[in-house]
């Protein structure tokens, strides 16, 4: 490339950047110019709107300017009201107090008169009574006496016969409810009536038996009892063995034992103690499974297994010929129907029926008596307050705190007294007859006292002229009381004193 060209692209490329930077500038200045007319614009368009905004301002200013007035203008009204009502119930108040004013004065006026007008009644009355007391001879306490005698008769006549109206009618719905609820609860359990008695007996294939039994020289029968703690009679009765022993279980032992021995026929000190091992542990399960029977039937099912087992013991336990458990079952359902009746609690009634008697599982094996003991088995159990005191109060050595406990009572009372259920002997039956009518002929004013219904009702003839009738009522309550609380006796016994007046004159 010459000089010359190189020259030409110099100036070229000069003339080219002297082109462009013209051509930047006018651009720039185009764009400034652009951008400064955009914000003139927004500038006048905010003009436009502040002075909207102060018109809208203005105008909301003004229009709450006018509801404050209006607000203003009702509250001013409504004070005006106000005032006007206030001085009203002034006005009205003040007349009010005047009223009351004219009306204390007038009753002060009233009380003044009264006042005096009882002075002079006063002063009449008592010129009244001097002049009755000057007419009768009688003295004002003289005469106090003979009124308030003549009241006293009076209200004490009325007196008997509204408490004898209102104790028959208490008695007569009370009677017919306790029946409704004793029938229908008697109805829906279904009992066994047969009882059991304290001997057992022991059936034996052959006479000879008994002599194997008895062993040589009373080995067999000196080990026997040594070992089961019972007494075996070997008589002149025929086919029969009896064993006797105060402790029950023991006594269904010693039966089971000689049962088997007789079934196996060896009979000596050593089999004796085998089959006596097999039959404690027979007696054990039955008792256990005897427990376990009685708390299925009644839906019990929170009892500890030791406490089970008590209550199988009093299988092999009776009282006046009664089997203590089935006495306890029977009891439980009757409670049981009489508390769904009387809206108590079922499950403490059947509980505390059923353990009723739980004493009288352990009472042949420790001291006290089977409340006592019943008691205290209940506290170690750790059962409720209402079950321990159905236990102790069963027979009323405590007061009953709980209906529940009342319940289980009645239940008692109820299974005891039914026909067939106990047995008594003739010394028992005619002491206990005994005892009612000496304890009746005890009270002052009693001619005669009769025990009838075999000791179910007391029939007591009184004085006439020693007891009247207000004090008959009185003797027939007093009776009860001491009866209930000094003598035993199943169910319950009805006490009638009877009063009889008798005039009798001859026609000659």
């Amino acid at each position: 490339m010459s000089a010359e060209s190189g020259l030409f692209v110099i100036i070229g490329v000069a003339v080219g950047s002297i082109i462009g930077y013209f051509i930047r500038r006018l651009q720039a200045s185009y764009q400034a110019g652009t951008a400064e007319a955009r914000m003139q614009k927004l500038i006048e368009e905010a003009k436009s709107k502040q002075k909207e905004i102060l018109l809208t301002a203005k105008t909301q200013a003004i229009e709450i300017t006018e509801q404050a007035k209006k607000t203003e203008a009702n509250f001013r009204e409504q004070i005006i009201r106000v005032e006007q009502r206030l001085e009203r119930k002034e006005t009205d108040l003040e007349k009010k107090i005047e009223d009351l004013e004219n009306k204390r004065q007038k009753i002060i006026n009233k009380a003044e008169e009264i006042k005096t007008k009882e002075e002079e009644i006063d002063t009449i009355r008592q010129q009244q009574v001097e002049k009755l007391q000057k007419i009768a001879g009688l003295s004002l306490e003289e005469a106090k006496k003979v009124l308030l005698d003549g009241v006293e008769k009076s209200v004490s006549a009325d007196m008997l016969d509204l408490t004898r109206k209102l104790q028959n009618q208490a008695h007569e719905e009370a009677e017919r409810k306790a029946r409704e609820i004793v029938a229908s609860a008697i109805e829906r359990c279904s009992a066994e009536v047969a009882t059991e008695t304290t001997t057992t007996y022991v059936t034996i294939p052959t006479e000879e038996m008994k002599g194997r039994i008895i062993g040589k020289e009373g080995r067999n029968i000196k080990a026997f009892e040594q070992m089961m703690g019972v007494e075996v009679i070997v008589d002149d009765t025929p086919d029969t063995v009896v064993i006797s022993g105060f402790n029950s279980i023991r006594r269904h032992v010693a039966k089971l034992t000689l049962e088997k021995l007789i079934k196996d026929g060896r009979i000596h000190p050593a089999r004796i103690e085998e089959a006596y091992e097999k039959a404690k542990k027979e007696i054990t399960a039955d008792i256990l499974k005897a427990g376990e029977e009685a708390c299925y039937e009644l839906g019990i099912s929170n009892f500890p297994q030791k406490l089970v087992f008590l209550i199988g013991r009093l299988k092999y336990r009776s009282s006046y010929g009664q089997n203590v458990l089935k006495h306890s079952i029977e009891m439980a359902h009757l409670a049981a129907l009489m508390a769904k009746e009387l809206g108590a609690d079922v499950l403490t009634v059947k509980q505390g029926a059923l353990l009723h008697d739980i004493g009288k599982a352990l009472d042949q094996d420790m001291e006290g008596t089977h409340v006592e003991i019943g008691r205290e088995i209940a506290k170690k159990f750790g059962l409720s307050e209402k079950i321990i005191n159905a236990i102790e109060a069963h027979h009323e050595d405590v007061a009953h705190t709980s209906m529940e406990a009342i319940i289980v009572d009645a239940a008692d009372n109820i299974s005891g007294s039914r026909p067939g259920a106990r047995k008594e002997s003739f010394e028992m039956y005619i002491k206990r007859l005994e005892e009612l009518e000496n304890l009746a002929n005890s009270f002052a004013g009693v001619e005669k006292t009769y025990a009838i219904q075999a000791g179910r009702e007391v029939r007591i003839f009184v004085k006439p002229q020693e007891i009247d009738d207000w004090n008959a009522m009185k003797l027939a309550k007093d009776v009860a009381a001491r009866i209930q609380a000094e003598l035993k006796y199943p169910g319950e016994i009805k006490v009638a004193v009877i009063r009889e007046m008798r005039a009798i004159e001859y026609a000659r």
